[in-house]
């Protein structure tokens, strides 16, 4: 009876949810770049547009997951993490040796080459574990997407603390860190990462409420932290009980997946167990004799054996008209949507310029004078507040959507608006606003992601939702490399040298180029807030096309199939 039990778990749709947790726990490597990045930038002597173009190819491959979407239309969830769990060790193991100097000195294309490969790790475990959650919960998707972008959102704070426990304050070894532990993670948990036919529940919400509240009591722990590490320097074994807790925090839904996959397995023991499966064939019978029921004819056999010469649509030829919003829109029908091309362009100014800033926490701290303490904090409160973002974002807007019928884009709209703020607080700068921007900043990164990806799968369907997810994903790279390389860098760049020239000196080869001062990032980041703004302007186009969509009942299609589903099992006797 126990080992059956025990079974039902591991088989069951709750503990798959918990498992897709941990996974995105650990998800977010690319987001503790900030860390290492002046030890990359230093060891091997990049200047800052050099350091930004390989911040590019990190988000690249962070971003530009549509080989892990093709993948997974053919092949098993499971399959798609082992894929990210290889690329994840090779590329960063690659970083790891080349910063410790244990292989030779490699060209920039190499190290962009490895980091976009280890990035590209997160890609595929997004796809094999959201994606997954969100097709077996397709009603409360809203939740969902918004809780596991939350767990990618802590992982850089979790990060921190498991790095500050195991290797104390060597940078270097935090690359070490983030090659294994999100491979192993992906390895132990993909068994259990599965589509599966979920029959909703009516307490289904408030399971996953319940979840929140535990990633709540996370953040708020790992918050805390963030500020005692602040004020009080911590020894290694301090970090270690820090890191235990954590761990704690990260495997205490487990108590809830099993409360709740006690109550189904009850249930199915239940139906099994009152001969309700006597019933069904005594009624199944009476049906088949019952003479009032029309009988199918041999003719309506015949039609239904002959095979169709109708001839199918080319997918080319359909591409001009799609299906009414909230159906399943083709790869291409979606692709050439002004709706997708709005969210397009909302994403390359909005996440762009938020991801921008992010990567530079490092740069900006150092050159404003904070100490490495004080960039570490940036880091984790980026971490946290992306984590909020991303669940407030998620939760706020589906409730204000079953309340109000407000259109999920126009939360966008707002979020871009906000994250103006935070770019300016950057560009003039006052003593601790960098505090300040890093979480109006993380918050907008965060919120941005969960409500485009649930506009995607509300807007486009479920069926090709894997590969249209990383099709959305692909414009923040573009914003990065506008918004990073062309204008940040090259502008950090101009100041550092004028600062170099005005002291007389020549910078040598291979020497890391520095800047120092508010100006360093001044001007850059009114360009990233007035194109954030215009992000934002456009986004109000989406809301005026999508609002009488959103004024119907987006869910309907769903609440009927699950309708049917519960009179099958009922019939079937569970």
């Amino acid at each position: 009876m126990a080992k059956g039990f025990f079974l039902h778990v591991l088989k069951g749709p709750w503990f798959m949810v918990f498992s897709s947790f941990i996974i995105m726990s650990t998800a977010g490597t690319p987001y503790a770049f900030g860390l290492y990045s002046n030890v990359v930038k230093s060891v091997l002597g990049y200047d800052q547009s050099t350091l930004n173009l390989i911040s590019f190819f990190k988000d690249v491959g962070t971003n530009v997951g549509v080989l892990s979407g093709f993948i997974a239309e053919v092949t098993p969830p499971w399959f798609v993490l082992l894929i990210g769990a290889v690329m994840n060790v090779v590329g960063y193991l690659m970083i790891w040796l080349s910063v410790t100097q244990k292989i030779a000195k490699p060209q920039v294309w190499m190290m962009c080459l490895y980091i976009g490969l280890g990035a590209n790790s997160t890609a595929f475990a997004n796809t094999g574990a959201m994606v997954t959650c969100i097709k077996n919960f397709p009603a409360s998707r809203g939740v969902v997407l918004g809780l596991l972008k939350g767990y990618v959102g802590l992982s850089g704070a979790i990060l921190t603390q498991l790095y500050h426990a195991f290797y104390y304050n060597d940078p270097k070894a935090l690359i070490l860190l983030v090659g294994w532990l999100p491979a192993a993670i992906n390895v132990a948990f993909a068994p259990f990462i599965r589509l599966m036919k979920v029959d909703r529940q009516s307490n289904e919400l408030k399971v996953f409420y319940n979840f929140l509240y535990i990633t709540l009591g996370l953040a708020g722990f790992l918050l805390v932290m963030i500020v005692i590490e602040q004020k009080v320097s911590f020894t290694q074994r301090e970090y270690g009980g820090s890191a235990a807790v954590v761990l704690f925090l990260l495997f205490l839904p487990l108590g809830i997946v099993i409360i709740e996959e006690f109550k189904l397995w009850r249930s199915k023991r239940l139906a099994l167990s009152d001969g309700s499966q006597l019933q069904v064939i005594t009624d199944k019978t009476k049906t088949e004799t019952n003479p009032s029921l029309p009988q199918a004819s041999p003719l309506s056999v015949d039609l239904l054996l002959e095979p169709s010469t109708e001839k199918p649509v080319s997918c080319w030829k359909n591409i001009f008209s799609p299906p009414a919003r909230g159906e399943d829109y083709t790869i291409l029908q979606a692709l050439f949507s002004v709706d997708l091309l709005i969210l397009f362009y909302t994403v390359i100014s909005g996440v762009g310029g938020t991801l921008t800033a992010i990567d530079n926490l490092g740069q900006m701290g150092t050159s404003l004078g904070y100490s490495p303490q004080s960039i570490s904090t940036f880091v984790s409160l980026v971490s946290i507040w992306n984590y909020l973002g991303r669940v407030m974002a998620g939760l706020v807007s589906e409730l204000l959507l079953k309340k109000y019928k407000m259109p999920r884009p126009l939360m966008l709209t707002i979020i871009l608006l906000v994250a103006c703020i935070g770019h300016l607080l950057v560009a003039f700068h006052t003593p601790g606003g960098l505090y300040v921007a890093s979480v109006i900043i993380g918050f907008c990164f965060g919120a941005q992601w969960s409500v485009v990806f649930t506009t995607i799968s509300e807007i486009f369907g479920l069926k090709y939702y894997s590969t249209l997810y990383n099709f959305g994903s692909v414009a923040s790279p573009i914003g990065l490399y506008i918004l990073n390389v062309i204008v940040t860098g090259h502008l950090y760049d101009k100041e550092a040298r004028k600062q170099l020239a005005a002291l007389g000196l020549v910078r040598k080869a291979g020497q890391a180029l520095n800047c120092t001062g508010v100006h360093c990032f001044r001007l850059s980041f009114i360009i990233i807030a007035a194109v954030t703004l215009s992000g934002a302007l456009v986004s109000i186009i989406l809301v005026l096309r999508t609002r009488k969509f959103y004024k119907s009942d987006i869910y309907k299609k769903f609440q009927e199939e699950a309708k049917v589903a519960e009179k099958e099992l009922a019939f079937a006797g569970h």
